[in-house]
């Protein structure tokens, strides 16, 4: 697709296809920050469902008779009792946000669309992944950028976080589009599948390594506004389902992943 296309206009998401048949489709247009979901409902109602709902239509009226991946999000689960984790494909979901409710909305569509069409859709459920050129809105990404900025000297060795003492399920952004890949090559229709490390961490953790990688000390303050309510306070998924389907396992360590982070955001910042 081309850069700039608004999938919220179903006769550009046509036209940008050009009579053109795609074998694969990969599909992760969407709002993801979910602050801004809060923010505004709607418009990720329309970038998430209706964007969805249109390209599929669009794909309908080139003849695709190709896969599509789905790329929904681990957010989906909302709040989890403990006692049931980890999170497997088939775990109830509950989403807590508009931004999940939304991914929920169009797996859904997606899955409707098999049912009644045939369209060879899988869904991809992605828990937390970082990695090198994120955006400095989400928190490891956040961390690096002002742990640079520190080891520069350009700001005060103080560091404003969220709450980051709940745990999550991080995986480098590497390993994921390997996951997609796979999955688009041998993931089965209407399906849905974790794509996920299965290691509990938290961001304090990861924190604590990037400082230990930087040689660092620096004071914790914590910022409210980066605050959630609804936040859970633990996660962990199982994505062994994915890995008996497409033989996917993450190959890239936590160190390496922070590490080329710092390297990143030192060289580019």
């Amino acid at each position: 697709m081309p850069e700039g296309l608004d999938l919220r206009d179903p006769i550009a998401t046509v036209q940008a296809l050009g009579g053109r048949v795609p074998d694969k489709v990969l599909h992760l247009a969407g709002q993801s920050f979910v602050p801004r979901a809060i923010e505004a409902p709607a418009e990720t109602y329309a970038v998430n469902v209706l964007g969805t709902i249109n390209l599929v239509q669009a794909l309908t009226k080139q003849g695709f008779k190709g896969r599509l991946l789905y790329v929904s999000s681990g957010d989906v689960y909302g709040r989890v009792d403990e006692h049931t984790l980890p999170v497997r494909p088939d775990t109830p979901v509950s989403p807590m946000n508009p931004y999940a409710a939304s991914k929920i909305a169009a797996e859904d569509y997606c899955q409707q669309e098999w049912r009644r069409a045939g369209l060879q859709a899988m869904i991809a459920r992605p828990f937390n992944h970082i990695g090198p050129r994120q955006d400095s809105r989400f928190v490891v990404a956040s961390f690096a950028q002002q742990l640079v900025q520190i080891s520069r000297g350009e700001r005060e060795p103080v560091l404003h976080v969220g709450d980051i003492d709940t745990t999550r399920d991080f995986t480098d952004v590497r390993d994921v589009v390997r996951a997609y890949a796979a999955l688009l090559e041998a993931g089965q229709p209407g399906q849905r599948y974790v794509v996920a490390s299965g290691v509990e961490r938290s961001p304090r953790q990861l924190l604590q390594q990037m400082m230990a990688i930087m040689r660092l000390e620096v004071r914790i303050e914590q910022d409210p506004t980066r605050m959630r309510a609804t936040e859970q306070r633990r996660m962990v998924a199982d994505a062994s389902d994915t890995t008996r389907a497409c033989g996917w396992r993450p190959q890239i360590s936590i160190d390496t992943t922070l590490e080329d982070i710092l390297r990143t955001v030192s060289t580019h910042d």
